[in-house]
């Protein structure tokens, strides 16, 4: 017995001289690998891309079009408008919604209007010059910080382009990367949103970039002066407007963080495709033909986008929530008549989210999308207001909305904000911000002189 136990302890011992001999090697594997893993995981994982501030084109009173001036100039150009068109047009404004403070430019006000290249580029550089004023205003951002510039116009592209004529009157940096989007419609702005999110996580770690987003719309190059009355609506609905925005990929002095985005395309249905198209009247006149079905194809090409958007956006929870009653349905369906089944397996998206901003694209749209999401008068006030005094400013419109939810002292820190927008194709796009750091009542913002004023009740 004692030689057994002392042939184990030799053994014990040689083992332990053996293991402790390899430890330092062993030791050094292990830091290798664990700050291998660490690194990968750094480089990786998608990194976190604020939005530090924004800004919103305000058209002074001599912009301003009533209804009834809008009436008489088309009465009186009896060569160009026809008494129907003007009529139709007249009436069409009563219930869409629209107030009677929105703008347009200068080259509307000439009889006939102006639609030229000049007219153009000035309607451009007025409304994209007030909008990145402001943003850079509000910020300590100074231009020579800006590494991207990203600029959004559907349906006018000049030479040189929008995005060069910022970079000539800002003098930003010649190393700076200029993109310039057109056709993407009302979803412009996200759709930019998006673009500069990658930038941003692309850049080397450690490295603080700025990107500055301005989206807009030309309405100068824009008027139907024909008489399709699918062509005449925009003439009714949109206005001149613009946004910028300054995103960075460090949360200093930023003001929301950005969370999910998602992009969906419904372009191969031939009644979405159609939906919105560009095209020549008989007459060879150029215009936008909105079809009347827009709103239930926007409906529908919404409920393909939220199957997309809420894996990404809502958290486990409401998920499961969604799924049990599904199953639910399945296994114990009620009649359709009662409307508990639809209800209880939609998503509470006023749960999950504290604000939303909806793009205004009409007021058909806009209570289609709340049917569809089942919102609340409330939900939807930002986008039904911003509709009523601004119109629809296209893709610009989603940070007027934002701007209305901050003048009434609403955004709170941890706020989670949802942006829809819907543009031609149909091609929807949602974001979701964050806010982490609220911001006092901006003087000069788009809201400022008439927020005491809403909301109001505009006619349905």
């Amino acid at each position: 017995a004692g030689a057994t136990m002392a042939v184990l302890q030799r053994a014990s011992t040689a083992s332990t001289d053996f293991f402790v001999g390899l430890l330092p090697v062993h030791v050094l594997m292990v830091v290798i690998l664990v700050s291998g893993m660490a690194m990968l995981w750094r480089v990786s994982r998608a990194r976190d891309v604020y939005l530090v501030d924004y800004g919103c084109f305000l058209g002074e009173p001599r912009y301003r079009i009533p209804s009834a001036m809008a009436l008489e100039h088309a009465r009186l150009m009896t060569d160009i408008i026809e008494e129907e068109s003007a009529d139709f047009m007249a009436r069409l404004h009563e219930r869409s919604g629209i107030g009677e403070e929105t703008s347009v430019p200068d080259s509307y006000r000439y009889m006939p209007p102006e639609r030229g290249v000049e007219a153009s580029r000035v309607e451009a550089e007025l409304v994209i010059s007030s909008a990145v004023d402001k943003v850079f205003a509000r910020t300590t951002v100074n231009p020579k910080d800006i590494d991207t510039l990203i600029v959004a116009c559907s349906f006018t592209t000049l030479t040189p382009v929008f995005a060069d004529v910022v970079v000539n009157k800002y003098r930003l940096r010649a190393d700076v990367q200029s993109v310039n989007l057109s056709g993407m419609g009302c979803s412009g702005a996200l759709i930019c949103v998006g673009l500069a999110q990658k930038l941003l996580q692309a850049a080397p770690p450690g490295k603080h970039k700025h990107v500055l987003i301005i989206a807009t719309e030309i309405l100068s190059s824009m008027l139907y002066n024909g008489t399709k009355r699918e062509m005449l609506v925009p003439n009714v609905l949109f206005r001149m407007g613009a946004a910028a925005m300054i995103m960075t990929n460090s949360p200093e002095r930023a003001r929301f963080r950005l969370g999910p985005i998602v992009r969906t395309l419904t372009a191969a249905r031939d009644s979405d495709y159609r939906c919105a198209f560009q095209e020549e009247d008989d007459k060879g006149i150029t215009g936008i033909n909105l079809s009347k079905e827009l709103p239930v194809v926007a409906a529908n090409a919404l409920k393909s986008h939220i199957v997309a958007f809420c894996p990404r956006a809502l958290p486990a929870l409401e998920l499961l929530r969604v799924a049990f009653s599904l199953v639910k349905q399945y296994v114990f369906p009620q009649p359709r008549a009662t409307g508990r089944a639809e209800k209880g397996a939609r998503p509470a998206f006023n749960k999950v989210f504290q604000h939303f901003c909806i793009h205004p694209g009409g007021r058909r749209v806009l209570h289609e999308v709340q049917r569809g999401l089942g919102l609340s008068d409330r939900d939807m006030e930002a986008s039904h207001m911003t509709l009523h005094r601004f119109g629809n400013m296209a893709s610009s419109s989603l940070l007027y909305e934002l701007a209305y939810i901050e003048a009434k002292g609403r955004m709170s820190k941890g706020d989670r904000v949802c942006m829809i927008s819907f543009s031609p194709g149909i091609d929807c796009s949602s974001v979701v911000w964050e806010c982490i750091n609220p911001a006092a009542a901006d003087p000069n913002g788009p809201w400022a002189a008439c927020i005491h004023r809403y909301p109001v009740h505009a006619q349905v």
